[in-house]
């Protein structure tokens, strides 16, 4: 019988590619996965390669929330066989770090942000430390701690003086086809992909479409604006230029993406975790073979300086910000280095080169076992 790992992550996993990745790897490495998560009334249906468990609960946010996940997580995990327990961010970390006391099963944490660190948590000091106590509590006395950039390895480390291995949160290589998008979608367009949260640039990127005649701009993605951000446009007299297409399975959006002219990713230096930032989406930008705008942060500005790939945004106010995107896509011959620099960049940042590091710390759990 193969050694189970057990993966567990608080969203409903229909669109988390990252943690979708993670189970794959493991199962080329040998182990039998089951991934556990939540189920939404709006979750899109799944099928996957290997087992998922998604609980119902009677909270769908704040603390109780996640009271409940980590509950309800702690006594299935108890009575489930594993051999490899991986936790995706402190908010699950809580109940598989208990099962990994009480049953000696080897415990990996990804963190994939700081999470202390996110603007969610700003203002909320009590929020922050309790969220602290369950960090100091379960990252030093896990096996193993990943995460997607140096910037936050670092900052793990020199509070917890713990070894941290980066997993950059890459996507797999877009291979060409044929497909088209939409009809409707008939004008060029700027994407933006992943999570629909504060301080993402959105507002600002929704006001700058007014001066933005030619171009359409699309949000593809949930969170928690989303449905305040859709209310705003409705009330605009540029709405009829900006969509909406929510979460989409992501061989959808990998074909939305291709095709647009710009993609951007503008958060704003406005919490630790977002100044250390290293999207997913500016990854799959890349492989689209798009090129990006974003904020002037560190490791975003690394990437995009090395490659030549795009621009960095000088500020947020949406004329700006405007008058950045027009002069940026009507200069044709840049444009047209950038999406050639894309081709480099794509084949370091990539899940076939970035998966090898996974799956090297797969295989000594797995010969542990």
């Amino acid at each position: 019988m193969k050694p189970r790992a057990i993966v567990s992550v608080t969203n409903d996993l229909a669109t988390d590619q990252r943690v979708s990745r993670t189970c794959n790897s493991l199962l080329k490495v040998g182990f039998d996965v089951l991934l556990v998560g939540r189920k939404l009334q709006n979750s899109l249906s799944i099928d996957r390669n290997y087992s998922t468990k998604r609980f119902r609960l009677l909270f769908r946010k704040t603390f109780l929330f996640y009271a409940e996940f980590n509950i309800r997580l702690f006594f299935y995990l108890l009575f489930k066989k594993a051999d490899l327990l991986i936790a995706n961010d402190i908010d699950t970390a809580l109940a598989n770090h208990f099962v990994h006391k009480i049953k000696h099963i080897p415990l990996l944490l990804d963190c994939h942000e700081y999470f202390c660190g996110v603007p969610e948590l700003n203002g909320r000091e009590k929020t922050i430390r309790f969220w602290k106590c369950i960090e100091k509590m379960t990252l030093p006395q896990a096996n193993q701690v990943i995460t997607v950039n140096n910037s936050i390895a670092q900052l793990l480390y020199q509070e917890y003086q713990i070894a941290v291995q980066v997993v950059k949160n890459v996507p797999c290589k877009t291979i060409d086809d044929a497909s088209t998008i939409n009809s409707d979608l008939n004008v060029p367009y700027i994407i933006y992909q992943g999570a629909v949260n504060m301080d993402r640039g959105l507002e600002d990127m929704i006001n700058a479409m007014q001066y933005l005649e030619d171009y359409q701009f699309i949000i593809a993605g949930k969170g928690d604006i989303l449905e305040d951000l859709m209310q705003y446009v409705s009330s605009l007299a540029w709405k009829s230029r900006i969509r909406f297409l929510g979460a989409l399975p992501p061989h959808q959006l990998k074909n939305y993406t291709k095709h647009a002219i710009l993609g951007i990713s503008l958060e704003k230096d406005t919490c630790v975790n977002y100044h250390y930032c290293l999207p997913n989406k500016l990854f799959d930008y890349i492989q689209a073979g798009i090129p990006v705008l974003v904020s002037d942060l560190p490791e975003m500005r690394q990437i995009v300086e090395q490659y030549n790939i795009g621009k960095f945004l000088s500020s947020h106010q949406p004329q700006i910000l405007a008058e950045t995107i027009d002069k940026m896509c009507k200069d044709k011959e840049q444009m047209h280095l950038f999406r050639q620099n894309t081709q480099k960049a794509a084949t370091e940042f990539c899940w076939e080169k970035e998966s090898k590091t996974l799956e090297n710390i797969f295989l000594h759990f797995l010969k542990r076992q």
